[in-house]
């Protein structure tokens, strides 16, 4: 089937919406009105990448007519040269279009919330989960996202047994899923004094932000407790008690299980500010939770790991004494760990990003 055949219609239900999102019955529904705006935001995308197809296709089809009937060599050549140029620009055209029409992951426009933990390693974990925290704060700043620290835990000898941040920005999920999972380091410790190379790892999970339709909570069955902040911020933070903690039980509706979810928020000296970040990650964890199962089905459907929904995967190892970077899922590897640490990590999550639209291409047969 030609591609401009599979996007018949689109035009008709971008104008639907439209007129739709205008309606105040829809506005009051907030739900569907944010429902009806991705849909918006990925038609117009859709009809973007079509519009510059279809102006391709008829600038070739006029070349060709000049060509075939201008008697002017000059004319001639010059239709030719346009020709040769068209031809070579469509399939990368076409290409784009086949990508723009795969339906979009509805998370990828959300902000989220990350977590890094240290694993198997000890001292050395907390330092690597450390630097990894750098590494995705200097790449932040390099794409304009906005990141906010939750709460954490220090190692004994520095980075982090624990680090919980919000991130926020355009795209944010849809830039950073693919990094979910337990990154490898091979280093020799500053600790080590028989310069033997060492082996640890932290796990990276990135949990999209929840929208506060999304989750039912009963804030009445939520147990709160205060407590003084510790760390940096001068007297203020030890003497008030503007740390929260939250107990919520939590009924998983794919299982019946019911389980205890712990929340701490030390993130602000406004205790109120605190409590409504704290309900925020609530949110977002019980979302995570219970759209694991329909994460689960999309990796159990892909032939790669790319979108495995599998945490405790191995994705990454970053080995230093090579200076390599190695991401297991589609075997890349490059030799910039130097600025890669420092930030320069965009080329991986476009080989991610290419690798995931591949397999979804096939899947639906574009």
């Amino acid at each position: 089937m030609d591609i401009l055949e599979k996007i018949e219609g689109l035009e008709a239900k971008f104008h639907e919406v439209s007129l739709l999102l205008t309606d105040p019955a829809v506005i009051a529904d907030q739900a569907r009105y944010v429902r009806l705006n991705r849909d918006y935001h990925d038609l117009e995308r859709v009809l973007k990448a079509t519009n510059r197809y279809k102006q391709a296709v008829q600038d070739l089809a006029s070349a060709k007519e000049v060509f075939f009937h201008e008697s002017d060599p000059e004319m001639k050549e010059l239709a030719r040269e346009e020709i040769d140029s068209l031809e070579s620009q469509l399939p990368a055209l076409e290409e784009d279009v086949k990508i723009q029409l795969l339906p979009q992951d509805p998370e990828d426009g959300k902000n989220v919330v990350m977590e890094i933990r240290s694993g198997t390693g000890g001292d050395e974990a907390a330092l690597f989960a450390g630097d990894l925290f750098r590494m995705y704060t200097k790449y932040f700043e390099m794409k304009g996202f906005k990141y906010t620290v939750s709460s954490f835990s220090e190692g004994a000898v520095g980075g982090y047994k624990e680090i919980i941040f919000n991130v926020t920005g355009q795209n944010v999920y849809g830039t950073l899923k693919y990094e979910s999972g337990v990154h490898r380091v091979q280093r020799v410790p500053a600790t080590e004094t028989q310069g033997r190379l060492h082996t640890s790892a932290a796990t990276v999970a990135v949990l999209p932000e929840a929208d506060e339709f999304e989750v039912h909570i009963n804030e009445g069955e939520i147990k709160w407790e205060t407590f003084r902040s510790g760390g940096a911020g001068g007297q203020n933070v030890n003497k008030v008690e503007s740390g929260v903690r939250l107990r919520y039980m939590w009924k998983n509706p794919n299982t019946g299980e019911v389980q205890e979810i712990l929340i701490e928020c030390t993130e602000t000296r406004d205790q109120p500010k605190n409590k409504e970040r704290a309900l925020s990650r609530l949110r977002t964890q019980i979302y995570d939770k219970e759209h694991q199962k329909y994460i689960d089905d999309i990796a159990s459907r892909r032939k790669t790991m790319v979108s495995t929904g599998d945490r405790s995967a191995k994705i990454r190892t970053y080995n230093y004494p090579q200076g390599r970077i190695t991401d297991h899922r589609i075997g890349y590897t490059i030799y910039n760990l130097a600025a890669f640490m420092d930030g320069d990590i965009q080329g991986v999550i476009d080989a991610l990003t290419v690798a995931e639209n591949a397999e979804r291409l096939k899947e639906a047969n574009l």
